[in-house]
């Protein structure tokens, strides 16, 4: 990793048998060869309490999943640690991951951000659509230029997407 580098952690949520939800896990396939040297991916189902524990060798997360109503192919965004879901949930928010982190580990948590994928359909035993792919390749082009300066800095200034 080069001098400097953010250790970069990127979550990518969603279940590749419920339609769209799969977007997420389907961009983190075309991402992972494009990571960065010491960053590192998590795919699951869905964020639980547990995955606040990836974050303690993090210096940056993005978070990639699904998203609902979403007029754009993606949005992007900076996150916030925030309470969210009751803890006797089994799925989390991002931005609730964050604010586990900190509760457990007394610090802040890394600085971390959403890649939202446009998304429509969550049928069981469904592909991705013709509309989410075309979106996946779409978040995918963006993410390329978020890994080529993995950095909050440089990625703050790319705004709301």
């Amino acid at each position: 990793m080069a001098e400097g580098a953010a250790r970069l952690l990127v979550f990518a949520v969603g279940n590749p048998s419920r339609g769209d939800d799969g977007a997420g896990p389907a961009l983190l396939a075309k991402l992972e060869p494009a990571l960065p040297p010491g960053a590192r991916s998590v795919l699951d189902f869905q964020l639980q309490v547990e995955h606040a524990l990836e974050l303690r060798e993090a210096d940056l997360a993005l978070f990639i999943d699904a998203a609902r109503e979403l007029e754009a192919p993606f949005t992007f965004h900076a996150l916030e640690p925030a309470a969210g879901r009751s803890p006797f949930s089994h799925a989390l928010e991002p931005a609730a991951v964050l604010q586990v982190f900190e509760q457990i580990e007394g610090r802040d948590a890394p600085p971390a951000f959403v890649l939202a994928i446009r998304a429509a359909r969550f049928e069981l035993g469904e592909p991705l659509s013709a509309q989410a792919r075309t979106d996946v390749e779409a978040a995918f082009r963006f993410a390329l230029e978020l890994l080529a300066q993995p950095a909050a800095e440089a990625w703050r200034t790319r705004g709301a997407v």
